[in-house]
């Protein structure tokens, strides 16, 4: 299922006066523009990802046709995870065949962002605190003067969560999600249309969104964690969710 974003454009990053603001949020030196593209409503899942697999995609070159974990959690409707960016590439490759010609492909930082924001300058797309009612992380951290809530210890169902004013779900928590990106220290320098930066800090790719295990700053729109392309990171809910230009 997809959701089609609308064009628009936003200003990137974070304001130094946000909770834990860092510096790679920075500069927010103009608008970004995005195009309307379709952005999967959910998380990939297991079951996407299992169904990959028995068409005999998601294929590790090492190793053979690779199964990720599910920490005992379930498969189905469960967010796929355990899975590194070189994983989600060639799941992303299996599914343009499958569809034959729709281009899909991870999403670019700039257009996570958008999508994650949903039009909102605030941390999160539902205002400037958060609570475990609202999105699956570890809750027994408050986010400002927000309140505790719980921690799940675990994934939970893709969608189990309200979406955005765009219709996403889990864009914060449950999931961290790769996107395209090299990851820059900065965005100086960087494209103004959304494109993926390709070229600068392409050592590592960048994971937006949090995790259930994600102390709540980790959510906000704006953050953004680092690490290479072939980490799978055992039991910290590592993911993605794919898109295709219109």
């Amino acid at each position: 299922d997809v959701v089609v974003i609308p064009s628009g454009s936003f200003v990137m990053g974070s304001p130094s006066s946000e909770i834990g603001h860092r510096a790679d949020e920075t500069p927010r030196d103009g608008p970004v523009n995005i195009r309307s593209l379709a952005v999967g409503k959910f998380p990939v899942t297991f079951a996407q990802w299992d169904a990959c697999v028995a068409a005999g995609g998601c294929v590790d070159p090492e190793t053979g046709p690779y199964r990720p974990p599910d920490e005992g959690w379930g498969h189905g409707n469960q967010p796929v995870i355990n899975v590194s960016w070189n994983d989600a590439q060639r799941y992303v490759q299996w599914l343009n065949v499958q569809v034959g010609g729709h281009a899909y492909r991870l999403l670019s930082e700039a257009e996570w962002e958008y999508a994650a924001r949903a039009g909102a300058a605030t941390p999160f797309s539902f205002g400037s605190k958060i609570s475990s009612a609202q999105a699956n992380y570890n809750g027994t951290y408050a986010y400002g003067d927000g309140a505790k809530g719980e921690f799940r210890q675990r994934t939970t169902p893709v969608g189990a969560s309200a979406p955005n004013a765009f219709g996403l779900y889990d864009m914060h928590g449950n999931v961290w999600e790769w996107v395209e990106d090299c990851y820059a220290a900065s965005y100086a320098g960087l494209a103004k249309d959304g494109s993926a930066n390709t070229t600068i800090g392409c050592s590592n790719r960048v994971l937006r969104g949090g995790s259930w295990a994600s102390y709540p700053q980790h959510l906000r729109s704006a953050y953004r964690f680092l690490t290479n392309t072939v980490s799978r990171f055992d039991n910290w809910g590592v993911g993605f969710r794919v898109a295709r230009a219109l």
